[in-house]
């Protein structure tokens, strides 16, 4: 038995997001908590061919410049860690539309492929829960890897895709940490969202 065909089977199932997904997560849940996992850090090693990169950039002349794939988050093992974000509940019917449309999305487009993860909600009293998470690794082909701040900011600034603008999936991601999780660090988040800034501030 497949484990998707696994999941279909429970009445419930929770679905951890870390990147767009925080904020656009476009299927239908019965409802949402913020909180975090552990042993992993949040990276924009990833590359994005379809969703935030991948459209032809036009320069000098109108003439077009190759693609470039954009540079969106996944999750590194790191056991001193934790990566805040938010888990939503799917039940019933529920369960399979979002996997269905999620496979398309994270995995098909995406590159991405699932783990299980313990989600520790915001809210207390609540107890740690089962989720799953779609991480890219860097077997994927457009894994893009480890890069100076300054270099993944600039490939940001200046990548968009079917979805939109790159620089759009970085703000709003920093826009809902500083709202949902004021008190969590992610330097390397927000280090790439000033250097990002800057650019844009200095091309205006």
């Amino acid at each position: 038995m497949k484990p998707q065909d696994t999941m279909n089977e429970k009445t419930n199932l929770w679905i951890f997001g870390y990147g767009s997904l925080v904020w656009k997560p476009e299927f239908t849940y019965k409802r949402r908590t913020v909180g975090f996992i552990r042993g992993y850090k949040r990276r924009f090693w990833h590359g994005d061919n379809f969703h935030r990169g991948g459209k032809e950039k036009y320069v000098f002349f109108h003439c077009p410049s190759p693609p470039q794939p954009g540079r969106v988050a996944t999750l590194v093992e790191d056991q001193e860690s934790c990566t805040w974000g938010v888990a939503y509940e799917v039940t019933a019917s529920q369960i399979q539309e979002s996997l269905q449309y999620l496979n398309v999305r994270e995995v098909v487009l995406g590159g991405y492929m699932t783990e299980t993860v313990e989600f520790t909600p915001k809210e207390e009293g609540q107890g740690a829960l089962s989720a799953l998470v779609y991480i890219a690794t860097s077997d994927n082909p457009i894994y893009l890897g480890p890069a100076p701040d300054q270099e993944i900011a600039a490939q940001i600034a200046s990548c968009r895709g079917n979805t939109g603008h790159n620089t759009e999936y970085l703000v709003r991601l920093a826009e809902f940490m500083r709202r949902c999780c004021p008190d969590a660090e992610d330097e390397h988040l927000f280090s790439i969202e000033a250097a990002v800034l800057s650019i844009r501030d200095g091309a205006a």
